[in-house]
């Protein structure tokens, strides 16, 4: 079965290192909580809101281990008024035995208000 695992968290200021520091810890969590390996990993989709450019997330994913041949793809979020700022948003499309109401989906910092239902178990 493939199962999507979301996440989302948010930064304060559009800096490349702000926001790779921000994607690492939302991956390392989603891995974590979901004992993710890579070799399951079907691809990943990482989207910004708009005014986020200043660094792909997906660097941050190539910091972990044996996730160098994961295909990753960074895009731009729609720009919806009154959507939550400065968040960033992962897709991870995993092969997994896992049921739906396991999965561990994530979410970090402000994007807790996003889906707070779905806080880590």
């Amino acid at each position: 079965m493939i199962r999507g695992i979301r996440g989302a968290t948010t930064v304060t200021d559009n800096d490349e290192q702000e926001i790779l520091k921000a994607s690492e810890e939302l991956i390392g969590v989603l891995i974590e909580k979901n004992n993710i390996s890579p070799d399951n990993v079907v691809s990943v989709f990482i989207s910004l809101t708009p005014g986020l450019d200043a660094a792909f997330p997906a660097k941050a994913l190539r910091m972990f281990p044996n996730w160098t041949y994961v295909p990753v793809m960074c895009m731009q979020e729609i720009p919806v008024k009154g959507s939550l700022p400065h968040c960033i948003r992962i897709m991870m499309h995993v092969q997994t035995e896992t049921s739906q109401a396991d999965i561990q989906h994530v979410y970090l910092r402000g994007a807790i208000s996003l889906r707070p239902d779905l806080s880590i178990k």
